[in-house]
């Protein structure tokens, strides 16, 4: 077991220094861009001509049915109202879902790079991790690993796709063999899919609920947040088999209970939105993510392919600086003005350390701003 006393994360340590330094935080990932003002409208309304009393536990039916509806027509799943229960965010979800699964004594197999929570809450829940971590520098997924990873005490499967940090996806191929293991071992799989709606290079999103093998089997966790850029809202949910999503109902009963209903209809409201809406919307964060990724190559920097989120990965070693991530980094808010997360601290052991994640849901002006340091302290390096 892990101290159970909270450590300052990464996130909260860059972001302390940009604002102690007065650096511009390209570290944490939230979006310094308008916010939607169709979702501020309908929270607004639902704020005044809505109920502000408790909702369902498991969520509103009317945003129930417009999470199906919007994977109905996103990414050709079949699901009912039963199959989904909405969560106070992602996270909240994660949570929910392994508290139903884990029991003392499981082994539950992580990929790394991994979101930070999924370690705490498994030895919460009493049970222990293996890890396996994908292959830099295309961050290819390693079934071998995963085979021999599997052993008489797992339980289940944790994946990330679009993965943060690194951006990547998983395939078809890869969804079909994990299927197969997961059937010959009688594993469950865990998927934070909360990225899906921030994919940029035209990648389809695929998630292990479209693989028949893992239909019965897998948790599909989505997020408001992401897909509307409104991370404060804390709105979130978990998709699946009704015999498991009532397990996961079960646990988040007893979390937060419910979210905060005016939230809940404006969420609903968004996903009625048309989908040139929401073209639109994800144009904003290709463009940034095309200027930031522009101006680092042309700054000498080595930047990573990447399908989605809202992060670029830099290779240090082959952009000519130190291959030592945690150095760099805190180098680079303290010399340059910039702060950046290591992505070896998405990593709980043997983390890879010559790669750095920067955010660039930020306005043109600061994101030029950035960059303009960062080539200087390349070229000064």
């Amino acid at each position: 077991m892990t101290d159970p006393t909270p450590k300052t994360t990464v996130f909260e340590y860059m972001s302390g220094l940009a604002r102690e330094l007065g650096a511009i935080n390209l570290g944490q990932g939230f979006p310094e861009m308008e916010e939607p003002p169709e979702l501020i409208a309908a929270a607004q309304r639902a704020l005044a001509e809505r109920s502000n009393q408790y909702p369902p536990m498991r969520g509103l039916p009317e945003l129930r049915g417009a999470i199906c509806d919007y994977y109905a027509r996103t990414q050709g799943l079949d699901f009912a109202p039963d199959n989904v229960v909405v969560t106070s965010g992602g996270t909240e979800a994660l949570a929910a879902s392994l508290l139903a699964l884990v029991r003392p004594g499981d082994e539950v197999v992580l990929v790394q790079p991994l979101y930070d929570a999924y370690l705490p809450l498994i030895e919460w829940a009493g049970g222990t991790a293996k890890f396996i971590s994908l292959t830099p520098p295309d961050w290819s997924f390693p079934l071998a690993d995963l085979a021999a990873a599997i052993g008489p005490k797992t339980r289940g499967i944790v994946l990330n796709t679009p993965n943060n940090p690194v951006g990547t996806m998983l395939g078809r191929g890869t969804l079909e063999a994990i299927g197969v293991l997961a059937q010959a071992h009688d594993l469950w799989v865990l998927c934070d899919e909360v990225w899906e709606g921030m994919v940029f290079d035209g990648t389809p999103h695929l998630s292990p609920l479209a693989v028949p093998a893992l239909a019965d089997r897998a948790i599909k966790i989505g997020s408001a947040g992401k897909i509307f850029s409104m991370t404060g809202w804390k709105v979130g949910w978990a998709v699946a088999a009704p015999t498991l999503a009532a397990r996961i109902a079960g646990r988040h009963q007893f979390l937060t209970f419910t979210t905060a209903t005016p939230l809940q209809w404006a969420v609903a409201g968004g996903f009625a939105l048309p989908a040139q809406w929401h073209e639109h919307h994800l144009a904003r964060y290709r463009a940034a993510k095309a200027q930031l990724v522009g101006g680092l190559e042309a700054a000498g920097f080595a930047v990573l392919p990447a399908s989605g989120t809202w992060f670029v990965t830099l290779d240090l070693a082959a952009s000519g600086l130190p291959a030592d991530d945690l150095a760099v980094s805190e180098r680079l808010v303290r010399e340059a003005g910039v702060a950046s997360i290591p992505v070896s601290a998405f990593y709980a052991q043997s983390p890879e350390r010559g790669y750095l994640r920067l955010c660039f849901t930020k306005q043109p002006a600061v994101l030029d701003a950035a960059l303009e340091r960062l080539a200087a302290f390349r070229a000064a390096c």
